[in-house]
């Protein structure tokens, strides 16, 4: 970085002491940097809250301009008072370009942040991340995207400072987001849903393929019931039945239909659950479950399944498995799955609809 001729090659950082510090303040309409020594601290739009510190060592290097001492040092030296002694022809109007946060931005006038280029330094982070907040503000920016890997999460109490919220975790990293604008956050919340699925096979014999889970609330303990399960990231919703099907009887399906769903709400994690009810074509026969999960699995008279006293006084179930039945009796059909893609995103996806001819 160029500092009036000046080339800065060299900066050390240390803990704010209760001593006097050098306090930075940018304008970056004028891209003017003011050096002051004083004990409050200076705000510029976005305060850094998360990083006051003392320069302890700036050494410049001479940039094509006559003869220039080529140092400043500023730092503590026992028990004197810190001072900056400045030795140039002229430093009454010193400017420097600041260095940005990598990141790009989004289709919503925000901007994503690139975890691979944030600096190891939290002291440089701190910086760069307030910097970055007042030049964003600037250029009019909205929502702020912060991915932080777990090899960086001492970055993250820094921004937590600097006044980023949670928004969600996965293994690897953390998201964390910012929203710049004086008004209410427009950006989405996150994830508020968890997709279950469930399969209804059916074989020739009107044999309905049920389990008993090894573990699951006491109300329902013995019970045999359907195959359920949670679908995977990035996993179609047919798929993961036919996979959860396969995973705990080692049966091999087809997808023929979705024949119903359920939404429920506060239930794990308090956030809201889709279960979509599959009906599944067998395609063998021999059982082996995970023992893991089941405590056992057998194929079940439709009429034995259905005359648990379970489902008799539970209307949810007892409806579910009505319009099963009504499927497989061809008294009944759901949606059925249809690959395309959309324009909106450019992507293939699948669309769950109702065949026209049949309606």
């Amino acid at each position: 970085m160029l500092v009036q001729g000046w080339r800065l090659s060299e900066l050390h950082c240390h803990p704010l002491s209760t001593e006097s510090r050098i306090q930075w303040t940018t304008n970056f309409n004028s891209h003017a940097l003011a050096w002051s020594e004083s004990k409050s601290i200076v705000s510029t739009g976005f305060p850094c809250k998360a990083h006051h510190s003392e320069i302890t060592n700036i050494k410049f290097k001479p940039s094509n301009i006559g003869s220039r001492n080529s140092l400043i040092q500023v730092g503590r030296n026992g028990s004197k008072k810190q001072a900056v002694r400045v030795v140039s022809s002229d430093v009454s109007s010193l400017s420097m370009k600041l260095d940005l946060l990598e990141a790009y931005d989004d289709d919503y006038d925000g901007v994503v942040v690139n975890p691979e280029c944030l600096p190891p330094s939290a002291n440089a982070f701190a910086s760069m991340l307030c910097a970055s907040l007042s030049h964003w503000k600037i250029k009019g920016k909205k929502g702020v995207w912060l991915k932080i890997l777990d090899e960086q999460v001492d970055l993250v109490p820094i921004a937590i400072k600097e006044g980023f919220s949670y928004h969600h975790a996965e293994p690897g990293y953390v998201m964390l987001t910012f929203w710049i604008p004086d008004t209410p956050s427009m950006l989405p919340a996150s994830p508020s849903h968890l997709i279950g699925v469930g399969g209804f096979v059916i074989n020739e014999k009107r044999e309905v393929l049920v389990v008993k889970e090894k573990k699951c609330p006491c109300r329902c303990s013995g019970i045999w019931k359907l195959p359920t399960g949670f679908i995977n990231k990035s996993e179609e919703i047919f798929s993961g039945a036919i996979r959860e099907v396969k995973e705990e009887t080692g049966i091999d399906t087809s997808f023929l239909e979705m024949i119903a769903f359920r939404h429920a709400h506060l239930l794990a994690f308090e956030k809201s659950d889709l279960l979509f009810m599959c009906m599944l074509k067998p395609l063998s026969s021999d059982i082996s479950i995970d023992d893991k999960e089941i405590a056992e699995a057998k194929w079940m008279p439709l009429d034995e399944f259905v005359g648990q006293s379970f489902y008799e006084d539970d209307q949810m179930s007892k409806k579910i498995i009505d319009i099963c039945t009504a499927t497989y009796e061809n008294q009944y059909s759901g949606l059925t799955a249809h690959e395309m893609t959309s324009k909106m995103d450019g992507k293939s996806s699948y669309l769950y609809y109702k065949d026209l001819k049949e309606i």
